[in-house]
């Protein structure tokens, strides 16, 4: 995802706007693995692959984003791996 799109995102469940990233793999301005979350109501999207999954909260893959927090709860911040919604470790 090009860090460009962060101007441009807001969040699928309450429209707000700006998001933080958290970069977990970066090249240049293409974000290759991170976190996009919503300061607002505290919900996090994976960006996988250079690609940003933004879905509201019926249509997630649980089992994925779960994968994805287990994978990089090193390296991800305390407010998404214990707090973030729609679930956490």
């Amino acid at each position: 995802m090009n860090r460009k799109m962060l101007d441009i995102l807001a969040c699928p469940m309450c429209k707000h706007h700006p998001l933080e990233s958290f970069e977990l793999n970066l090249n240049e301005d293409v974000i290759v693995n991170g976190v996009l979350f919503c300061t607002s109501c505290s919900r996090f999207y994976p960006i996988i692959e250079e690609i940003p999954i933004m879905l509201p909260d019926e249509l997630r893959d649980k089992k994925q984003d779960i994968e994805f927090m287990k994978n990089n709860k090193d390296l991800l911040p305390e407010k998404i791996t214990a707090h973030g919604l729609p679930w956490h470790l």
